[in-house]
């Protein structure tokens, strides 16, 4: 069931991204912005139900899980690969507003999950009311979307490899993705509580791992080909975007749906999340202004599995 669902939400992220990127292509929004917005959403989905499912059956610690799980791959594994295969030169506002907008939302997260610290209390979830701040925050990110598409050149070439479809095509390629992202995601979850009960392993440990890197791997997919294509600041935009997009609507609707249980050791991958998007703008000021070289690529995939290794050895 686990590995059938990871299946089903790959090829069904596939099927909503192309079709929500050809309806937004039909009305003329620009590549960049469908690349910072539908794609990012859109790769976004498996994670989005795996976490909805996982908080209406309980399981919300799945649910951290796989949205800390999936930033770290994405952030060191999936970036990493992307600047092996070709390193991207990052335009002025990925460098000087996403990727410092990523860092905010991680420091949204750890404030909220942190709070109680301040009464002198333990903290055991992150509540409804943290979920509501996050999607307020989601909503600046928004805003912000809206007024990069308002200020996007008409004549920006299309560099986005959307598909030009017909409507019908359009709306069964994005309904059938929907309806595949459901199933793929209840599988997922009943596979992978299934086998954490049997193993004895927290629902936390398979969510951040085998879970996290297949809800991750529509954003491999996806930056992958734009780095093959040359068109690797898509790769980075689209990379940067989800993590946003994770922490601030998916952990935000989670949270409202059902307070989300924090497992042990969660603040230590939320600071390894952090140092990790640290270096990664810090990484823009050596050597060649804006440009994440193949070296720090191979150290980024490098820290993904050290970081692995910690992370099943505590279990």
């Amino acid at each position: 069931m686990l590995f059938v669902g990871l299946a089903v939400l790959v090829k069904a992220a596939d099927y909503l991204i192309d079709g929500a990127s050809g309806l937004a292509r039909r009305y003329g929004v620009p590549p960049l912005v469908i690349g910072l917005s539908v794609v990012a959403l859109g790769t976004s989905m498996p994670e989005f139900f795996v976490n909805v499912i996982s908080a209406l059956q309980g399981s919300t610690q799945v649910a951290m899980g796989n949205v800390v799980g999936s930033n770290i791959a994405n952030l060191f594994l999936i970036l990493g690969v992307a600047a092996l295969i070709r390193p991207p030169r990052l335009a002025h506002s990925t460098v000087w507003k996403e990727i410092p907008f990523s860092l905010v939302a991680i420091i949204a997260l750890l404030v909220l999950t942190n709070v109680a610290l301040l009464d002198g209390t333990a903290t055991t979830h992150l509540s409804r009311s943290g979920g509501i701040i996050l999607l307020l925050f989601m909503a600046v990110f928004v805003y912000y979307l809206i007024g990069l598409a308002r200020d996007a050149p008409a004549d920006q070439a299309d560099e986005s490899g959307v598909i030009a479809m017909k409507p019908l095509k359009l709306y069964v390629f994005i309904f059938g993705g929907i309806v595949g992202l459901y199933f793929g995601g209840k599988w997922t979850v009943d596979g992978a509580t299934s086998i954490a009960a049997s193993l004895g392993m927290s629902d936390y440990l398979i969510s951040a791992t085998i879970i996290a890197l297949g809800t991750s791997l529509p954003e491999l997919v996806t930056s992958v080909k734009a780095a093959l294509k040359g068109n690797s600041d898509m790769a980075v935009g689209n990379i940067v975007g989800s993590n946003i997009v994770n922490i601030f609507l998916i952990l935000g609707v989670t949270s409202v749906v059902a307070p989300v249980e924090l497992p042990n050791g969660i603040n230590v991958d939320m600071l390894v999340l952090a140092a990790g998007t640290v270096v990664l703008f810090l990484s823009m000021f050596v050597g060649k202004v804006s440009h994440f070289g193949r070296l720090s690529g191979g150290v980024f995939v490098g820290s993904y599995f050290v970081y692995i290794g910690y992370l099943i050895s505590r279990g």
